[in-house]
């Protein structure tokens, strides 16, 4: 395919539509957690503004949106290829985080918070970004990408496995998946060789048979969720509780929902637990309805197919990767959390990128949009003129 140089994608350049965008979803984010915290007793005879200020998560996050305008100026401040120059800085400061991070008490059953007074910062989610980066340098570290021998291969995985072991003592199989989904993805985008991925996916089966039986005996609750995502019957006041009120409460929305401020609701009754973070989709699905919820992905959609063609015309190994990683990131983390809020998927701990409350997440996911926009306000051409230099030098031969 000839790649054209007067393509505007491909040279250096700002990209105000993906940002755009993912604002628009963060402020969508807002509205949904405000209708989560409304309460019907103060009326809804208020402004937007007020009704955003009185519930007091959706407050909150409007807060982190705005402290989110810092995290993606702030990665704008370095070029990624200085960053990435920076990867061993990054990396051992990642691994320090979640092995500290394992001394703490647990919340929820996962030692994954420091805790400083009324606030909570998750470690495991800057993580992600660091796992991009460090795992996106690696793999351009030959130029051809390809995988010249064994100890390289071992090589690109420890800097997957470190972080990753970490992460599963802590232990949180959410951002675990989140994790392979991103080292996956990365892998096959950078030419990774298919013997070595199918070699890998043996392992993780071996690895996790003895994980799965170990579940399965002793009736861990985690097991309890594989088992109620087969069968949401089983136990619809127990481990399937969240997943059979979920789909009610979605379906219950009709084609145009309820009423972000109707009384009687659903969402407002409580019906579901915790839907102002893991199930937000919920909360949307039922007061906005068909329509809204196809509003949202259709920013999604969006959102991920714009990184998908910023990657292609970016030339740059390195910075493609880098676009590739966020992608992957969001797109799984998407795909779970409706999934999960639908019956398509078993429950986790993921939440929904840019909408469920919480402001690590929020931050983080819009650092990593910052990153995507650094590689293209500063990505490199040289691919791309060594690639145009060899047209010519092509044709002449086929003449």
């Amino acid at each position: 395919m000839r790649i054209s140089e007067n393509n505007r994608l491909a040279r250096k350049h700002f990209d105000w539509p993906l940002l755009v965008a993912s604002y628009m979803l963060a402020l969508y984010g807002v509205l949904a957690i405000t209708i989560a915290n409304y309460d019907p007793t103060l009326g809804s005879d208020r402004s937007l503004q007020e009704l955003i200020m009185d519930a007091n998560n959706g407050r909150l996050q409007l807060m982190w949106v705005v402290v989110s305008m810092v995290a993606v100026a702030f990665m704008q401040t370095l070029s990624y290829e200085t960053i990435g120059r920076l990867w061993p800085i990054i990396y051992v400061v990642d691994v320090l985080l979640l092995a500290l991070v394992l001394t703490t008490s647990k919340i929820n059953g996962v030692k994954g918070w420091f805790q400083f007074m009324e606030r909570t910062f998750q470690p495991s989610e800057l993580a992600k970004i660091a796992l991009i980066i460090t795992l996106s340098k690696a793999l351009t570290k030959h130029t051809d990408r390809a995988i010249p021998n064994f100890r390289y291969f071992m090589y690109i995985c420890m800097h997957f496995g470190i972080p990753a072991v970490l992460i599963l003592l802590q232990p949180d199989i959410g951002t675990l998946m989140v994790f392979c989904v991103i080292f996956v993805a990365l892998l096959f985008f950078s030419g990774f060789e298919l013997r070595w991925l199918f070699l890998m996916g043996g392992l993780a089966v071996a690895a996790m048979t003895p994980v799965v039986f170990y579940l399965a005996s002793t009736n861990n609750f985690r097991w309890l969720r594989i088992v109620a995502f087969l069968n949401p019957e089983s136990d619809p006041t127990g481990s399937s509780f969240q997943i059979v009120n979920s789909k009610v409460t979605i379906g219950s929305g009709g084609p145009f929902g309820r009423g972000a401020w109707a009384e009687g609701t659903l969402t407002h009754l409580n019906f579901v637990p915790e839907n102002h973070t893991d199930f937000i989709f919920s909360v949307v699905g039922e007061t906005l309805g068909f329509a809204g919820s196809m509003v949202l992905l259709a920013l999604y959609l969006f959102v991920i197919l714009r990184m998908l063609l910023l990657a292609f015309h970016t030339h740059d190994p390195f910075g493609q990767l880098i676009i590739i990683g966020v992608m992957s990131m969001l797109l799984f983390h998407v795909f779970e959390n409706i999934g999960m809020c639908i019956g398509i998927m078993p429950i986790t701990g993921i939440p929904l990128p840019f909408i469920s409350y919480g402001g690590t997440n929020l931050v983080v996911n819009m650092a990593g949009i910052g990153l995507v926009l650094n590689v293209t306000a500063n990505k490199s051409n040289k691919a791309l003129h060594a690639q145009a230099a060899q047209q010519p030098q092509a044709q002449t031969k086929l003449r």
